[in-house]
């Protein structure tokens, strides 16, 4: 959907000054299937991590690759990105969402809420093997101390063992030095996904849909604090107690946690 938004805000961008012969906005979302509603909410929307991200590295690309005539390929401009304190992380995950413990794996990723006050940004942690929401934290922005704070929710959270891996996209804040720097003081291995590859963390996008459709798009909330309230709620209490995951045998995720601890308890 965000694709067709983008193609209708391109156009219209190239077609301005044209306007006798331009479709119009109302066109366009009408050839394309989608609402002119939709299309004036999705301009709206702050720009995300990942697309300032991009932009900043589509900046820095070039500017290497006209500093060095030209002539570097992709392996030299890696090594000159990371020589310039580019944070070049691998996938390790590769789409395998899959754990046998809890704390093995994990990912996250941060969404926004809107309010009549403005934008609530939530960074989630989510475990691999429970799919229990495990680390969050709320703010009126997405700065990298937002997920500093999730991820060391998580790590209080969970017996983290040895090697564990926490995956995202490849967003500024999760690729900064500061991030980098709080996983290594946690003994978290740090993972990424391609740039611009949603599928790559479609652990962290299923849930913040499922956030979307079975909560945020059913309320309005007129103030931060109204909506940070009901969706901590939200996740302590229904999404991680009472909230049945096809992915779990349509078990809870706090119902799998507590088999796990209680088979450690046994053994």
């Amino acid at each position: 959907m965000s694709g067709k938004y983008a193609f209708v805000d391109a156009e219209c961008a190239t077609l301005a000054g044209e306007e006798a012969c331009a479709p119009t906005v109302t066109q366009m979302c009408e050839w394309l299937g989608v609402s002119k509603s939709g299309y004036y909410e999705w301009r709206s929307r702050p720009q995300s991590a990942l697309t300032e991200r991009r932009e900043l590295l589509k900046i820095k690309i070039v500017a290497l690759f006209e500093a060095n005539d030209e002539e570097y390929g992709y392996r030299r401009m890696r090594q000159a990105l990371i020589r310039g304190g580019e944070q070049c992380c691998p996938d390790l995950v590769n789409r395998n969402f899959a754990a046998e413990k809890p704390g093995e794996k994990m990912a996250g990723d941060i969404t926004y809420i809107p309010t009549w006050e403005g934008w609530v940004y939530l960074a989630m942690v989510i475990d691999f093997a429970t799919r229990k929401l495990v680390g969050w934290a709320m703010a009126d922005n997405y700065r990298t101390p937002l997920i500093s704070e999730a991820i060391r929710m998580a790590a209080r959270n969970l017996d983290l063992p040895e090697g564990v891996v926490f995956h995202s996209d490849r967003g500024s804040n999760y690729t900064s030095a500061e991030f980098a720097g709080v996983l290594k003081a946690l003994s978290i291995t740090q993972s990424v996904g391609r740039t611009g590859i949603c599928f790559d963390n479609a652990i962290s996008e299923s849930w913040n849909g499922t956030l979307k459709t079975e909560l945020v798009h059913r309320k309005v909330y007129a103030t931060r604090k109204a909506a940070m309230d009901d969706i901590a709620r939200w996740i302590e209490l229904r999404y991680n107690q009472t909230r049945l995951h096809s992915a779990l045998g349509y078990r809870t995720p706090q119902e799998v946690m507590d088999e796990y601890l209680n088979g450690q308890a046994v053994a």
